[in-house]
């Protein structure tokens, strides 16, 4: 289980979907009785747990729901790092890892900066090309349920926007994966599965 600080109060808890029912169990322990307005639980004391439907739209019964068997991609991309992976429930069952060099900013100036930036835009392109390939090998040979997506947004976004990757668009899902540069561990330690749920205490600002 992974807790954070949410913006605008209370901490994301983050959990396997198999402890989602015994977590909600606990909180109403803690806090008392609940009530239950779509998927947002109430306590006697105030305390609100709102669950973030993974792989929406909500399907039928949400305990039900998250425990659901599913085939998702993840598409990790920062800096000139890439790693594309196919997820059957918790297992890697594909990958591709790579990289290509993008050097990072200068503070020279004039003509040398100029030069710099355009071999800098010139690396970047070859690194989202590789990225795009790589991806591309992985992702669209498997019939995906859904795609992750981590790292710097706008290279996410430059891959997914190759024509070969466009019709995975509408499968993105969930909020952009915070990881260091993609490698081949960190592609493995992705929890694909896990239910994300924002937890308000009484008092919490």
């Amino acid at each position: 289980m992974v807790t954070r600080p949410a913006a605008g109060g209370g901490r994301w808890v983050e959990l396997a979907p198999e402890r989602l029912e015994g977590w909600l169990d606990r909180f109403a322990a803690r806090h008392g009785p609940t009530t239950v307005t779509g998927t947002t639980w109430t306590a006697a004391d105030g305390a609100t747990a709102e669950v973030e439907v993974p792989f929406p739209p909500l399907q039928g019964d949400l305990l039900a729901h998250v425990l659901r068997a599913r085939t998702v991609g993840v598409l990790l991309v920062r800096r000139g790092g890439h790693a594309a992976g196919v997820f059957a429930g918790d297992r890697l069952v594909a990958s591709k890892v790579g990289s290509r060099h993008v050097q990072g900013r200068t503070a020279a100036g004039g003509w040398s900066q100029q030069r710099f930036a355009r071999r800098r835009e010139g690396q970047a392109a070859v690194a989202v090309g590789a990225a795009a390939d790589h991806a591309a090998g992985v992702l669209l040979g498997a019939r995906l349920d859904a795609l992750r997506t981590g790292g710097d947004r706008a290279q996410v976004e430059a891959v997914l926007d190759d024509p070969r990757l466009r019709p995975l668009q509408p499968l993105v899902t969930g909020p952009l994966l915070d990881v260091p540069d993609p490698r081949l561990k960190v592609l493995q330690a992705v929890r694909v599965r896990d239910v994300r749920l924002r937890l308000r205490e009484p008092g919490d600002a």
